[in-house]
């Protein structure tokens, strides 16, 4: 009888996230441990700023996509 084994497989700790601009309302995706200013695409807004690990988002979370 052969045994099965159980491989874990670690996921990752970083997620995509959809951020509304303060400024503007424009919505968009950006990445929650990014590591370059994430500005937005519509007024040039910082929404995201490095720290080493996880970003500092300046803008209002709405979802995290999975």
């Amino acid at each position: 009888m052969v045994k099965k084994r159980k491989i874990l497989i670690p996921q990752p700790k970083s997620k995509f996230v959809l951020v509304q601009c303060p400024t503007c309302n424009n919505e968009q995706i950006i990445f929650d441990h990014a590591s370059t200013v994430v500005k937005c695409l519509v007024c040039g807004e910082v929404l995201a700023e490095p720290t080493g690990g996880k970003a500092r988002i300046k803008a209002k979370i709405i979802k995290v996509l999975d």
